[in-house]
C-alpha cells in the first residue's frame, strides 16, 4: 500500500522542473536580446571608425591646397550634394575635396541613424604656406592637425530610455 501514497509524486516533479527550466529560458532570451543590442551599437561604432578613416584617407590623397585652403571643414547633419561633375582627371583639388565630402557624408547618412559630421582642420603654431591663387601649385605638406568628430543616436539598452547619442571624434595628421 505504500505505492498508493507515493501516486502523483512524479507529475509534480516534472511539473517543477518545467517551471524551472522555463525561468531559465527567458533569463536566455533576455540575454540574447541585450547581446544583439550591445552588438548593434558595436556595429554603428565601427561603421564611424570605419568613415572617419575614409575621410582622413580621401584628405592625404589631396593636395595640401585643399587642407592649407580650410576646404574640408566644416559641419554637416545630412549628406551634401556637389562634386559628381568632377569625374575626369583634371579636376582641381578644391573640386575634389567637394566630391570628398559629398561621398562621405553620403556613406556617414547610409551608415548611421540621426547622424552628424564635422571637420576641423587648424595649422599648428607657427606653420604657414603662402596660399596661391591657383589651385594647380603644390604647396608644403599640412603642418597641422584635423579633427573629424561624428554624432549618432542609437537604441537604449533599457527598453524605458530615450536614443543615446554617441560621438567618435579622431584627431590625426593629414
Amino acid at each position: 500500500m505504500r505505492l498508493s501514497s507515493a501516486r502523483g509524486f512524479t507529475l509534480l516533479e516534472v511539473l517543477i522542473a518545467i517551471v524551472v527550466f522555463s525561468f531559465g529560458m527567458l533569463g536566455m532570451a533576455g540575454l540574447l536580446v541585450i547581446s544583439v543590442r550591445v552588438n548593434q551599437s558595436a556595429y554603428l561604432r565601427t561603421q564611424a571608425i570605419f568613415l572617419a578613416q575614409s575621410i582622413a584617407d580621401r584628405m592625404r590623397a589631396n593636395s595640401s591646397w585643399a587642407l592649407w585652403t580650410n576646404l574640408y571643414n566644416g559641419s554637416w547633419s545630412a549628406a551634401q550634394t556637389g562634386g559628381a561633375a568632377c569625374q575626369s582627371s583634371s579636376c582641381t583639388f578644391g573640386a575634389i575635396a567637394t566630391r570628398d565630402i559629398a561621398v562621405w557624408t553620403a556613406q556617414i547618412a547610409r551608415f548611421l541613424p540621426n547622424a552628424s559630421e564635422s571637420i576641423a582642420c587648424a595649422p599648428s603654431a607657427g606653420a604657414s604656406a603662402n596660399v596661391p591663387s591657383s589651385s594647380y601649385q603644390m604647396l608644403p605638406p599640412f603642418g597641422g592637425l584635423c579633427t573629424v568628430t561624428i554624432n549618432w543616436s542609437e537604441a537604449p539598452l533599457d527598453k524605458g530610455g530615450s536614443a543615446a547619442q554617441q560621438t567618435f571624434a579622431w584627431t590625426f595628421q593629414p
